[in-house]
């Protein structure tokens, strides 16, 4: 017990960690001063995307907390790529306010995935509801083959 107080440089054992204080785990770390993700595409990097396929769609749901549809751009390239982009603006500072910590993404995203074959391009719907966009891409029935047919027999 004797080693406790110098270890924690002599302090009160009876301090009370604050897990709401500016307490950063990686700031003695030799890390770079530039992030290697600046905050401008910390939402591009941030903006997870399920993609499901059902027996009648492809349906791609992502996560946009905040974000209004006129935000959100849903294309479909020549090559049959279904890109996903948009932005999240930063929040206007008033000089009168104090940040304490700032978490929350801000800038453009960008997420591209290549449909298969059997994908109604021209069918695709979307929406924004509660902060997930869902894109349906149809499937186009692949016709079976038949199973029974007769092999005429050589010999």
């Amino acid at each position: 017990m004797a080693m406790i107080p110098s270890f924690f440089n002599n302090r009160s054992r009876d301090i009370i960690f604050d897990p709401f204080s500016s307490f950063d785990p990686f700031k003695d770390f030799p890390f770079p001063s530039s992030s290697l993700i600046s905050r401008e595409n910390s939402a591009f990097v941030n903006t997870r995307i399920d993609w499901k396929e059902t027996p009648e769609a492809h349906v791609f749901k992502a996560d946009l907390p905040g974000l209004k549809k006129e935000e959100v751009k849903v294309e479909i390239e020549d090559d049959r790529v279904l890109q996903i982009s948009g932005e999240r603006n930063v929040e206007k500072e008033d000089k009168n306010d104090r940040w304490h910590r700032v978490e929350r993404s801000s800038g453009k995203f960008l997420r591209r995935f290549k449909l298969p074959e059997n994908a109604k391009i021209d069918q695709v719907k979307a929406g924004l509801e509660n902060g997930v966009l869902t894109v349906t891409v149809p499937k186009e029935e692949v016709k079976k083959p038949d199973v029974k047919k007769a092999i005429e027999i050589s010999g």
